[in-house]
Parts: structure tokens; sequence; C-alpha cells
């Protein structure tokens, strides 16, 4: 079942476990954060997850509702890992992935159907890949070389219904680009939440969900702190990750 390269890691929060690739790609905070943070209907309702990677947030939000996942991942390598994660888990009747191009998947999984999308786009510009040995994998899953945030934000509200809502992560820089980029395609934002590194540092993360077609009043949610200063994971954290066990 196992690739050479590849590994079974602990999703422990969840009791489920994922294909994982150092060399190829491995989910990091951010979609567990972006996982945590979403909107998500119990029973009744349709999800998707653009970039989904290798199926992590689909398989996190398997966790909090009993509703279909859709997941879209461009790359094919990737896409296939989190169809093996969902199928070791028993999830294939609940979680699909779909390797695909985010903006041709409106177009492909129809207009406006969807209650909940979520997503966890490419973070750099393609100019800023200064690393040149990062892998093919890796470059293209974290900068905008086939997929811009103003083209994941156009995909995520053309797949929602009116009043349903989008969450994205991204980098805390790009604030203002992104609610820029929701208000053009009619999704108000509605609540944003800033991640910090540690207490008295600088934001370095972003978390923000709309409403398309909502009307105006964004909440400005507690911030998140990630580490203490003893430099272990801040209770909150730790309970996102592993439970509250």
């Amino acid at each position: 079942m196992l690739l050479d390269d590849e590994r079974l890691d602990y999703l422990l929060a969840e009791d489920l476990r994922i294909i994982q690739s150092p060399s190829v790609f491995s989910f990091s905070l951010d979609a567990v954060l972006l996982a945590r943070f979403a909107y998500v209907p119990l029973k009744r309702g349709k999800i998707v997850d653009l970039c989904t990677g290798n199926g992590a947030i689909p398989l996190f939000l398997s966790a909090r509702t009993e509703v279909p996942i859709i997941g879209v991942e461009l790359q094919e390598r990737l896409a296939q890992m989190a169809t093996r994660s969902i199928a070791y888990n028993n999830l294939s009747d609940r979680i699909s992935v779909i390797q695909g191009d985010v903006k041709e998947i409106p177009a492909q999984l129809g207009f406006e159907k969807y209650d909940v999308v979520t997503c966890n786009p490419p973070y750099f510009p393609a100019h800023e890949m200064s690393d040149k040995n990062i892998s093919e994998h890796m470059a293209i899953a974290r900068h905008e070389l086939h997929l811009t945030l103003d083209e994941s934000v156009e995909a995520a509200s053309k797949l929602l219904k009116q009043g349903g809502k989008a969450a994205f992560v991204h980098r805390a820089g790009r604030l203002i680009d992104i609610i820029t980029a929701m208000r053009a395609n009619r999704l108000e934002p509605k609540r944003v939440r800033l991640v910090y590194p540690k207490a008295g540092k600088e934001a370095n993360t972003l978390l923000i969900e709309g409403i398309k077609d909502g009307k105006p009043d964004l909440k400005i949610l507690p911030p998140l702190i990630v580490y203490g200063d003893d430099g272990e994971y801040t209770e909150e954290v730790r309970a996102l990750l592993y439970g509250n066990s």
C-alpha cells in the first residue's frame, strides 16, 4: 500500500491515519487550524475542499460532520495519496477525491450547489520561489504556479449556494488581498482569526470565513497562540492536535 518514500501518520484527535511523504507532501498545522475553524453542517449539506493535498482536511472534517465531502487536488500523486488514506480509514462512502484543476472544477461539479467550501491555497507568488531544491510537488503546493489566490476564491464562490460559507487559511500579510478577492466574488467576510507563533510576535497566519451574498458584519476572533514561552504547543493547540483527553 505504501510507496518507498511514504509513511502512515496518526491524526490523533480523530483516531485516523494518513499517508504522508516528506519528499512529496505532508500536511502542516495550517490544515488542522482550517479544519477546526470552518463551519460545517452536521447531517445535511455538501462540502468541497479545494487544494486538498493528501486529504488531510477532508479527513479532519469527517470527524465533525456526516455530510459528503469532495476533495479537489491538481497533482495526481497527491490525489492518489488522499484516496488511499480515505480507503484505509474506511471513509470512501463519505469522502471522494477528484484530480483536477481548481479553476475548472465548478463547471465539473456544478455551480452554486455546495454548502461549504474550504481551501488551503498556495501561499507564495511564483516569483517568490527562491528555494530551487524543493520538489515539483511541494513547489506547486506552496507557490502560485498553477493557481492564484484570486482564482481559488473565485472557484469557491462559484461552487457555493447563496448563503453558503467559504473558509480559507493563508499568510497574515495577505489579509487585504483575500478580503478584496472575497468581496469581488460575492463572499462577505464574516469571521477572522489571526494566528501567532508566540505571544508578543507578529501574526503569521490568518483564518477567514465568508458567506456568499452575506451582509457586512466582520467579527475579529481572539488570537490563537501556537507556542508558549516553554517552546511547547499551547493548551489550545494541543487540544486541536491531540484531542481533549
